[in-house]
C-alpha cells in the first residue's frame, strides 16, 4: 500500500489507506505477526522491543526476534526498560514517549511485548492500541495461553486482536477465530500455529481498522482464566497425578521449561509421553516402573499409566525410549523421586 492507494478489504467494498503503525513486541511470537504486517504494506514508522538481556548457558545477551527484524529491515527501533513516566526508569520513558510522539502513528499493535502499557501510551495513537493475544478471551488472559491450555486439556484455542484498555487482557474484542488444539501439540507445535494465526488477524484488522470496519465487543463476564507465567519449578513431574494430568503438563512444558523426573540420582527430561492401557496393581506406588520395552517406560500414575517415550539424559540429546535405554539401565522396580533433583 501507499498514500496514493491501499488495499480492497475482503467483504467491505471498501479500500483502505496506509495505515502508519508502531509495533511492540519480543519474542518469535511478535516477530511472526511483524513480518506479516510488514508484508502487507504497512508503514511500521517504530519498533519497541525489550533491552537485550543475559540468558542461555554462557548467560550472553540475547537479542530479540522482533529486534533482529528491525535490525533487518532498517527500520527505527528504541529498547526502553520502562514506559512509566513514575517508574524505575523515567529516562527511558521520556525518550520513547519522545519517539512514540514523533513517530505520528495511526495505531500501536501489541504481541508479547513483555512492558505494561500506562494510559499515555494507550490514548497517543488515533487507533488506540491493538493486542494479538493467543486465546480466546476472556480464557487464559495473561503471560502464557497457550501453556496453559494444553495443561488444562483444553480442546480448542485462538487468537484474539483486542483494543488495549488499563486492565490485564481485559478489552474489547476486534476479531476473534479459533483454533483446534490437537491431542499431540506441545507448546512449541501450538505455539508456532497460534503465531500463524495471529499474523494473518492482524492484517485483517488494520484493513479494516483503516476504514471503521471494526465492530468492538466487550468481553463477556464469565468465564475469565487466569494464564499464569510459566516457572522452572512447575516442570517437576508429580507422580502423584493421573497420566492424563502428566502427559498434559509434558506437552504443555515442550520446548519449555521441559517436564522432568529425578531416577536413581540423575534428573531426566521427559519430552513425549502418552496414557498406557490399563491401570497400575493394587498398592502400587506412584513413580515405580512398571515395565521397560523399546516401545517405551511404563511408570505407575495415580490409577492409570504414563507410557514414557522421548527421554533426554544431561548434556545429551532427546532420543526415543527404544534409543534411549542402549545407554541406561533401567529395571521395573525402579522408582522415579518426585523432587526435581539436579537440573539439566
Amino acid at each position: 500500500m501507499n498514500s496514493e492507494s491501499g488495499s480492497n478489504v475482503a467483504g467491505t467494498g471498501k479500500t483502505a489507506p496506509r495505515l502508519r503503525a508502531i509495533f511492540a513486541g519480543t519474542p518469535e511470537f511478535a516477530r511472526v505477526a511483524l513480518q506479516r504486517l510488514h508484508a502487507a504494506g504497512f508503514e511500521i514508522a517504530l519498533i519497541l522491543t525489550q533491552p537485550d538481556r543475559p540468558g542461555g548457558r554462557g548467560m550472553k545477551l540475547q537479542t530479540s526476534s522482533v529486534k533482529l527484524f528491525a535490525l533487518g529491515h532498517n527500520i527505527p527501533l528504541a529498547q526502553p526498560r520502562s514506559l512509566r513516566l513514575d517508574g524505575k526508569y523515567p529516562e527511558d520513558a521520556q525518550l520513547a514517549r519522545e519517539v512514540i510522539q514523533a513517530a505520528k502513528a495511526d495505531v500501536m499493535v501489541v504481541a508479547a511485548y513483555g512492558l505494561i502499557l500506562p494510559q499515555w501510551v494507550l490514548e497517543l495513537p488515533r487507533l488506540g492500541c491493538i493486542n494479538i493475544h493467543g486465546s480466546l478471551l476472556p480464557r487464559w488472559r495473561g503471560a502464557a495461553p497457550i501453556h496453559r491450555a494444553i495443561e488444562a486439556g483444553d480442546l480448542e484455542t485462538g487468537v484474539t486482536i483486542m483494543q488495549m484498555d488499563a486492565g490485564l487482557d481485559t478489552g474489547d474484542m476486534l476479531l476473534v477465530e479459533k483454533l483446534p488444539i490437537a491431542p499431540t501439540d506441545t507448546a512449541g507445535e501450538l505455539h508456532d500455529k497460534v503465531a500463524a494465526l495471529g499474523g494473518r488477524l492482524i492484517v485483517e484488522a488494520l484493513e479494516l481498522a483503516a476504514c471503521d470496519g471494526l465492530h468492538p465487543v466487550k468481553q463477556p463476564e464469565h468465564g475469565a482464566t487466569y494464564a499464569h507465567k510459566i516457572e522452572k519449578h512447575e516442570a517437576a513431574i508429580d507422580w502423584n497425578q493421573s497420566a492424563d494430568v502428566i502427559v498434559r503438563r509434558i506437552r504443555a512444558f515442550d520446548p519449555f521449561p521441559g517436564a522432568h523426573s529425578t531416577l536413581a540420582g540423575e534428573t531426566l527430561k521427559i519430552w513425549q509421553a502418552t496414557v498406557a492401557p490399563g491401570a497400575p496393581p493394587q498398592g502400587a506406588k506412584y513413580g515405580v516402573i512398571m515395565a521397560v520395552a523399546t516401545a517405551g517406560i511404563e511408570v505407575a500414575a495415580i490409577n492409570s499409566i504414563v507410557l514414557l517415550t522421548q527421554l533426554q539424559r544431561p548434556g545429551a540429546k532427546r532420543l526415543s525410549a527404544a534409543d534411549f535405554l542402549h545407554g541406561v539401565d533401567i529395571q521395573p522396580g525402579m522408582r522415579f523421586e518426585h523432587n526435581a533433583g539436579n537440573s539439566i
